[in-house]
């Protein structure tokens, strides 16, 4: 396997209401990320589910929650994702993250990409 096939996936789990500054954590943590010329980032809310209080966050009509659950996934080389990880420390609180190794199998550059 080549280097660029390796990666680590990096896994944020948060709540959509947390903050940091009074702005969204989760773009706090995208942007910061960003600033470090890390690969890329995607935050996904999710529309069910609970953390470590056990308090359920749904999005159903009859019990609208304003703190979905929100995971920001990030993936790059290795020693990148660990530069970025003292950052996510001190912003991260009582969230969770999760890093796990992955296999790149089929990135390709946009055209109006720059080469890294």
């Amino acid at each position: 396997m080549s280097d660029l096939e390796r990666a680590c996936l990096l896994r944020v789990y948060l709540g959509e209401g947390d903050r940091h500054h009074g702005q969204p954590l989760y773009e706090t943590i995208v942007l910061k990320a960003r600033e470090l010329h890390l690969a890329g980032a995607t935050v996904l809310r999710g529309p069910l589910g609970f953390g470590g209080r056990s308090r359920i966050h749904s999005a159903k009509i009859l019990r609208l929650s304003e703190d979905l659950p929100v995971v920001i996934e990030i993936v790059d080389s290795r020693e990148k994702i660990d530069a970025f990880l003292p950052h996510l420390d001190t912003l991260l609180g009582d969230g969770l993250a999760t890093l796990e190794e992955v296999r790149i199998i089929g990135r390709r550059p946009r055209p109006d990409e720059a080469p890294t």
